[in-house]
């Protein structure tokens, strides 16, 4: 089980909402909204997925980390170097 099922119904929501402002951007672009206008939506865009992706993380942690550490110390490693690389990846997007 996902360590986000509890909030699926949430992120699901937020996902939606995401994919309408890309489109929206898209939209913009077709019809050459000035620049600064389209950046500041890709800013908007950007920061809602970083959200989405901290939630994400924090789930992660707190149920596939901490039960992975609960089963045993090397299952808890594995999921805390998986967690770090993904923490490196976002940080580096």
């Amino acid at each position: 089980m996902a360590g986000y099922s509890g909030s699926k119904d949430e992120y699901l929501k937020r996902l939606r909402r995401i994919e309408g402002q890309v489109r929206g951007i898209a939209r913009m672009v077709d019809e050459d909204t000035y620049c600064i206008d389209v950046l500041t939506q890709i800013s908007a865009v950007t920061k809602a997925l970083q959200a989405v992706s901290i939630g994400l993380m924090e789930d992660h942690l707190g149920h596939c980390v901490v039960d992975a550490a609960r089963s045993s110390h090397e299952e808890g490693a594995e999921k805390v170097r998986e967690a770090a690389d993904a923490i490196a990846r976002l940080v580096r997007s």
